[in-house]
């Protein structure tokens, strides 16, 4: 049976799933803890990415090496960039970009040194498989998000790209400027963090399968601190783990 992977940004996004598992067994490889077992019939490896590039490079790298993962699937937070993409909506990437990779002007500005391209593609398999489960969780869990933002709009789920970098876009003017450098080269951005793009570099280095799946926490401006802890605990811990076990029962 195939091994899968699942990184999680936050600890709240993995309390139910680790808690679930079958013969579990917990694991301290290279200053991180992993939890093996089986969770929906499947041979699963949870681990928490760490915040920032490298750190999550270091965790995805272990999880190939180390326990033999044959694909990585993340679930996490990001702020929110495109158009109409709320608190409480839900981004599945298509593809990965560094907003922060500039090696200009040796390299086109965002372009990796070596891959020739900026974007790295995410498995269009598991892609689909995490809509499908995004879809399902949205339908049975999605009027939360809207009750706590005191609206009664429903969350839509979002497919497209999604940048990462070692910075958290925390003012409305920081969001802007990103969304309109990328979309002048037409990088249609949906959503920023801080961890995918690197753990997408990992896979594609690797030849692995890799999908992610974010929850809009935010919309990356000046009120991206409030109240994020209640969200995480209130909707998106709920979300990543009814998705995720959605996604593994279609495996």
């Amino acid at each position: 049976m195939l091994r899968t992977a699942i990184l999680s940004a936050l600890p709240e996004e993995q309390a139910g799933l680790s808690s679930a598992l079958q013969a579990p067994e917990r694991v301290v490889h290279a200053g991180r803890t992993f939890h093996c077992g089986t969770l929906e019939g499947q041979d699963v490896v949870l681990a928490l990415s760490g915040i920032g590039k490298v750190a999550a490079a270091t965790t995805a790298t272990a999880l190939i090496e180390r326990f033999g993962a044959a694909r990585i699937v993340f679930t996490g937070v990001a702020g929110g960039l495109g158009e109409g993409v709320q608190v409480g909506d839900v981004v599945v990437a298509h593809d990965y970009l560094q907003h922060d990779m500039d090696a200009s002007p040796l390299f086109p500005r965002w372009e990796l040194p070596g891959y020739g391209r900026a974007r790295l593609a995410c498995d269009p398999h598991l892609a689909g498989l995490l809509s499908a489960a995004v879809d399902g969780c949205l339908q049975d869990l999605g009027t939360q998000a809207g009750a706590m933002e005191g609206t009664a709009r429903a969350p839509c789920r979002h497919t497209g790209l999604v940048a990462s970098g070692d910075l958290f876009v925390s003012t409305a003017d920081g969001a802007k400027a990103l969304c309109d450098a990328l979309r002048a080269e037409d990088h249609d951005v949906l959503a920023v963090e801080m961890e995918g793009a690197a753990v997408a570099q990992v896979c594609a280095d690797y030849r692995l399968p890799f999908a992610a799946v974010r929850t809009i926490s935010d919309r990356a401006d000046d009120t991206a601190h409030v109240d994020f802890a209640r969200f995480v605990e209130t909707v998106a811990a709920r979300y990543a783990d009814h998705i995720i076990r959605r996604f593994l029962q279609m495996l």
